[in-house]
């Protein structure tokens, strides 16, 4: 059932494997609509794709008889790969990200050496957001929130009382986002949060991921902004910038690459597109060797 307080309708749809949380945000059956961080279904051991996560969603917009504006990106995903260019297809609307996957595009393009071809000016996404530009979704008004750290380019949503923080927060009891991907930096997440926490205290916030820690048996994807400044165990108020920044790159230097970083930032970076066909046919993601 639909999450509502006294801002825009949500919708959460859980994808169980990457623990991923996506969302359809409308003002009213019947209304408009965006779609935040769509999930595309990859098996890694045979490289299939698969839309059934994707698919979700398109059969509630249809079922609310939702008009779909906007195709939102919090940022380029290292953990899944983006399903836009499917959502688009079935129900149009436009993909949106903020202006700084640019930062993100430069940074990978070299990594993957990518294809000549390959412009590293966000034109392969509808639209470019900045900070602070607005939008509207229907009787809705949207704001647009700049909140690097985890990666140069995150944005987070804020519609109406609903604020979608993409992988810049997790629920209170798992804390905050790694800061050790290219480009990414405590101290820039640590002043992202905090201006995020600036809102009034009974913000809705929606998290992009979920991880229970042990005690918690369910997935959650709501907390709202006071919960946050009082139990986030990373970022509750008192914490200083300075332990912030020590916590976060110690306990990132033990965490593994995520297991779709490879594929899904090469899909990513194209706004959910895959990298052209070669001669053959056949699309080929890149694995470089020892570069990460």
């Amino acid at each position: 059932m639909s999450i509502r307080k006294t801002g825009p309708l949500v919708e959460p749809f859980l994808d169980e494997a990457s623990e991923t949380w996506s969302y359809v945000v409308y003002d009213r059956p019947g209304g408009s609509a965006a779609i935040i961080d769509p999930v595309l279904d990859f098996d890694v051991p045979s490289g299939r794709t698969g839309t059934a996560n994707a698919q979700r969603l398109v059969d509630y917009v249809r079922a609310q008889q939702l008009s779909l504006d906007w195709i939102l990106e919090t940022h380029a995903h290292a953990d899944h790969l983006s399903a836009a260019p499917f959502i688009r297809e079935q129900l149009g609307g436009r993909v949106g990200v903020g202006e700084h996957i640019r930062d993100v595009q430069k940074i990978f393009c070299d990594v993957f050496n990518l294809e000549r071809e390959f412009l590293v000016d966000g034109s392969q996404f509808d639209h470019l957001f900045a900070d602070g530009d607005s939008f509207t979704l229907g009787d809705l008004q949207g704001r647009v929130i700049y909140s690097p750290g985890h990666t140069p380019a995150d944005m987070a949503w804020l519609i109406g009382d609903a604020l979608f923080v993409g992988d810049t927060l997790f629920m209170p009891d798992v804390g905050s986002a790694r800061c050790d991907f290219p480009g990414g930096d405590a101290t820039q997440l640590y002043r992202s949060v905090r201006h995020l926490l600036e809102l009034p205290e009974d913000t809705r916030m929606f998290m992009c991921h979920d991880y229970p820690p042990q005690g918690r048996d369910r997935h959650c994807c709501e907390t709202t902004v006071g919960e946050q400044k009082r139990s986030n165990i990373h970022m509750r108020a008192g914490i200083s910038e300075a332990e912030f920044v020590a916590m976060r790159q110690q306990r990132d230097a033990t965490l593994e690459v995520p297991r779709l970083i490879l594929p899904s930032i090469q899909v990513n970076i194209r706004a959910g597109q895959m990298p052209p066909a070669e001669d053959n046919g056949t699309v080929y993601l890149k694995i470089p060797v020892d570069k990460l």
